[in-house]
């Protein structure tokens, strides 16, 4: 085992450095945030009890457990804290095993005398050793800036135990689908389910009279970050949950090597369905080829911005409530959309959400050009009379494609809640201006993506993702975290155009434009000069 797990740290050194130092950054610059943004209980409680509230913040926020400064950390971070652990192992999980026989590496290990059953506990041990090193380095962060060390560990190790729970979805989610796209694609939504049903039980809880702390109701415990809030670092400190999440992991690793030993390498649980024996016309080009290939990743990423232009304009009325009665909520809503209005402000908010969904329309649909090179199924293609210019400029151009219609759906839904609840029509040019603006800052990240495959092509799928979630945390988190203007404004959904007051700004604009025509102009013209590689 141990010279599968030497190959294997070769391989994932890059990604799981960039997951782990994310995370722990992530931890660290919620603590400064805490300390500097919300230096007193009262600055705490007003929070607390605005999000109490309201459930829509709960449903993208923590489990309020207190108004201590530890207690705040774990509301603020804790939850996504435990999905960067829980994406890093179902990724992990899913790339050494179904991803490694797709790739024909399991078939080579399987002709030496390792047993069959090795590369999946190679695996297991693989995950299990990157979750504890997350947890410990969080701790470790949050101890030396000063926290409590029972709670910073506890907060640790309920992102790690719950990593280790996605661990064991992942292994039995590559035993059940032919693809490693569909094994990823299952644990994504599962785990987007799993979130919201952990909303869901926090929102549906009991608040105590003061309103800063809740106590969760049933549904929270059919979700693995239901059981890493249960814990409540820095108030209960309650380490029972963790047993939950690492024997939910653990036994679904064991259904896994029952599943690996009962089936053929290569083969599925789940069948891949049967093509046709003939192609539609509407196969006749590569373009067509590209759509075909990438359309259901779209439609999902679609649903995604129609759902969120709808809250973006239905909560409006609900925010503006609480607000009349807690001025905290307009002040937080503000500070992330540096918008006037509380109507404003609520749809810019939840259009800086939409333009981090937009561009992981586009930058997946760049990667899914990139696992077509490495697999080799880009050759028969371009052994036709298309040239790698051509090629690629399809993928840019649908990857352009599904960023707008994500955003268009937004906008459609948006506008059909304005019209429902006979908003003014100023709120129309609000959802008009922020919405395409989003779609410049998502194009930014498919041109910049394109220009990293162009490049570095083996380094597409872990800079890409890793460009979205850094921006992600930057763009939504950074004014609520306290951090300078100057680094906040590095995300581009951060320096879109807004409406405040009525006035449109323009801000970073023309930057992103020139951003998305020079790196995709760039990313072309490598690619007339770039040999293919499919070597993965």
């Amino acid at each position: 085992m141990i010279p599968l797990l030497r190959q294997r740290l070769r391989r994932d050194w890059l990604q799981l450095a960039l997951w782990i130092v994310g995370a722990v950054l992530l931890a660290y610059a919620g603590y400064v945030g805490v300390t500097e943004s919300y230096s007193t209980i009262a600055d705490r409680q007003e929070v607390l009890a605005a999000v109490a509230a309201n459930p829509v913040i709960l449903m993208f926020r923590g489990l309020p457990s207190g108004t201590s400064v530890g207690a705040f950390l774990a509301f603020e971070d804790l939850p996504w804290l435990a999905m960067l652990a829980a994406l890093m192992s179902t990724f992990l999980a899913v790339r050494h095993t179904r991803g490694d026989e797709e790739a024909g590496r399991s078939e080579l290990v399987a002709a030496t005398p390792a047993a069959r059953t090795l590369p999946l506990l190679a695996t297991i041990t693989h995950g299990l050793g990157a979750n504890l090193v997350m947890a410990a380095l969080i701790a470790v962060s949050l101890i030396g800036a000063g926290m409590d060390a029972a709670g910073s560990w506890l907060l640790g190790a309920a992102s790690g135990a719950t990593g280790i729970a996605f661990l064991g979805i992942g292994l039995v989610a590559a035993q059940l689908m032919p693809t490693s796209r569909g094994a990823n694609s299952l644990t994504v939504w599962l785990l987007v389910s799993t979130f919201l049903i952990r909303g869901i039980g926090n929102l549906a809880g009991t608040p105590s009279d003061d309103l800063s702390r809740i106590d969760s109701a049933w549904p929270v415990w059919l979700s693995p970050f239901g059981w890493a809030e249960q814990i409540r670092p820095f108030d209960e400190n309650a380490p029972w949950p963790l047993i939950l999440g690492l024997a939910f992991g653990l036994v679904l690793a064991a259904v896994a090597t029952v599943l690996q030993s009962a089936r053929d390498l290569g083969a599925s649980f789940i069948a891949q369905r049967a093509g046709r024996a003939t192609a539609r016309a509407a196969l006749s080009s590569p373009h067509a080829l590209v759509w075909r290939l990438t359309w259901g990743s779209i439609v999902g990423w679609v649903i995604g911005g129609a759902l969120t232009g709808v809250l973006a304009t239905t909560l409006g009325g609900a925010a503006g409530q609480i607000a009349g009665k807690n001025p905290a909520v307009a002040q937080i809503l503000e500070r992330i959309a540096r918008a006037g209005d509380l109507d404003e402000a609520m749809i810019t908010v939840f259009f800086t959400m939409l333009g981090i969904l937009a561009a992981c329309a586009g930058v997946q649909t760049i990667i899914r050009a990139r696992q077509e090179e490495a697999h080799g199924t880009a050759e028969p293609v371009l052994a036709a009379a298309v040239g790698r210019v051509r090629w690629f400029a399809d993928y840019t151009i649908v990857a352009t494609i599904a960023a707008a219609l994500v955003v268009a759906a937004a906008m459609t839904a948006a506008y059909a809640g304005l019209a429902a609840n006979g908003s003014p029509s100023e709120l129309f040019r609000v959802v008009t201006v922020t919405g395409l603006g989003q779609f410049v800052a998502a194009s930014v990240f498919t041109a910049v993506t394109a220009l990293v495959f162009a490049l570095a092509p083996r380094a597409t799928l872990g800079v890409g993702w890793a460009l979205v979630g850094v921006a992600a945390v930057l763009g939504m988190f950074g004014p609520l975290m306290g951090m300078p203007d100057w680094l906040t404004n590095v995300s581009p959904i951060a320096v879109t155009p807004v409406v405040s007051h009525g006035e449109v700004d323009l801000r970073g604009l023309w930057w992103l434009l020139m951003a998305v025509v020079g790196a995709g102009a760039a990313a072309l013209a490598l690619m007339r000069r770039r040999e293919l590689a499919s070597d993965g």
